[in-house]
């Protein structure tokens, strides 16, 4: 570690004057950053905590939206009971401390490859709203994520909130990595009246995907079988010390149909 500033602001005004200084860095629930900071992969001038800013935290619902502040932890986004599929997803993720600091503001900021929630929200076409010293603005999960750890954010921008349309039916099934409970492969399904939504991460070398040609099979005939005659490609899927390109390939599927079964 080394020397750096710890900004607390109270108000989101006050994070985002702060986080035009040079080399500033939000900080939200530091669960990747601070590992991150250990290794010397990032040196901030400062760090301006979202922790203590109350309107960044919350969940409502109206309108058939689901609407998460970004400081909202992973384990409230686990409590609330009007996105049961979101619910699941959120629980699933690491370990009981984990679930207490993430937010799920700071997993959509960072967009790791393996993080769970950028599949819900391409598969439910949710709605990335962003503050900056410009104003804020809405950004539509299909622009949104861009890449490996890459997103349409502006520096000094801060995810405000991610508005989720509530699906009919939705379930998010991964095949973890067990020491980190990160997903080798992760998959949401969303099931809407006029559409279907399938999130992939964990695979992609770009990062988060949507698997188009399940969403359009499943439209036409929401059961596992109707996925049964399509096969992924490898090609621009992720391999490591974990599994191979082809494994997961062949993950997708298999996490798709257990997915879609759950909807049932």
């Amino acid at each position: 570690m080394y020397a750096f500033d710890l900004v607390k602001p109270k108000s989101l005004s006050e994070a985002i004057e702060a986080l035009q200084a040079d080399e500033a860095q939000p900080l939200g629930g530091g669960q990747t950053l601070i590992p991150t900071l250990k290794q010397r992969l990032a040196m901030p001038s400062s760090l301006v905590s979202l922790a203590g800013i109350a309107e960044l935290v919350g969940i409502s619902a109206s309108g058939g939206v689901l609407t998460v502040k970004g400081a909202t932890t992973h384990g409230a986004v686990a409590a609330q009971t009007d996105f049961p599929g979101l619910a699941g997803l959120a629980g699933k993720i690491g370990d009981p401390a984990v679930r207490h600091r993430g937010t799920m503001g700071g997993s959509i900021a960072n967009n790791d490859p393996a993080a769970c929630y950028p599949s819900a929200a391409l598969a439910c076409g949710a709605t990335i709203v962003a503050a900056g010293k410009d104003g804020s603005r809405e950004i539509a999960a299909d622009d949104y994520f861009q890449g490996l750890f890459a997103t349409a954010l502006e520096e000094g921008e801060i995810v405000t909130e991610i508005r989720f349309p509530i699906p009919q039916a939705s379930n998010y099934q991964k095949f973890e990595q067990p020491a980190s409970r990160f997903p080798l492969v992760g998959v949401f399904v969303a099931r809407f009246v006029d559409k279907v939504g399938v999130g992939v991460t964990g695979a992609g070398e770009n990062g988060v995907f949507r698997w188009e040609e399940a969403e359009a099979a499943l439209a036409g005939s929401f059961s596992p079988d109707a996925i049964e005659g399509l096969s992924v490609s490898a090609e621009g899927l992720m391999g490591d010390i974990h599994a191979t390109p082809e494994y997961r390939a062949h993950l997708i599927k298999v996490m798709t149909k257990r997915a879609v079964a759950a909807c049932a």
